[in-house]
């Protein structure tokens, strides 16, 4: 990775939203299906979109809650990949869980659990400050240069 120059490519950055965006929906939806798909009789994409299902009055909400934090662990985790720099790291967090919003609002309405806007707000900080960390971890790390050793001995003659 050489990072000179910075050249402003969209069509690079609405590849990694989606692709991160995507990683972040199958993550959810595999921690939902483990979590809460063995304490309901049927899941939906209601586990997902609907604000009332983030709740911490049952067990299937707070399996619900878990899910959604796990899936913002491994967010962070895909950003190592996906976006591979730290100064980007809240961008695509915050778009990420602003995407979320809008889906969430065409899905079931503005949300009004605060259940729901304190587990995405601490989602967001989890996912960007974690994965800041992660990348800054990459950025910073040694670069290693092998060193060839040759079996035979030249020797430098001048005149």
């Amino acid at each position: 990775m050489f990072y000179g120059a910075a050249v402003w490519d969209p069509w690079l950055i609405v590849a990694q939203i989606v692709c991160l965006q995507c990683l972040y929906y199958l993550t959810l939806g595999a921690f939902l299906g483990i979590l809460v798909g063995t304490r309901v009789s049927r899941m939906s994409l209601v586990y997902f979109f609907d604000y009332a299902t983030i709740t911490t009055s049952t067990v299937t909400g707070w399996f619900v809650i878990a899910s959604f934090l796990l899936s913002s662990l491994a967010g962070a985790g895909y950003m190592i990949f996906v976006i591979e720099r730290a100064k980007k790291c809240l961008d695509f967090s915050a778009t990420v869980y602003i995407i979320h919003l809008f889906i969430c609002i065409i899905y079931g309405g503005w949300p009004s659990s605060i259940t729901w806007w304190v587990v995405i707000g601490t989602g967001i900080a989890v996912m960007a400050l974690l994965g800041f960390h992660l990348c800054i971890n990459r950025e910073l790390r040694e670069i290693r240069i092998p060193r060839f050793h040759s079996s035979k001995n030249f020797v430098l003659h001048t005149c």
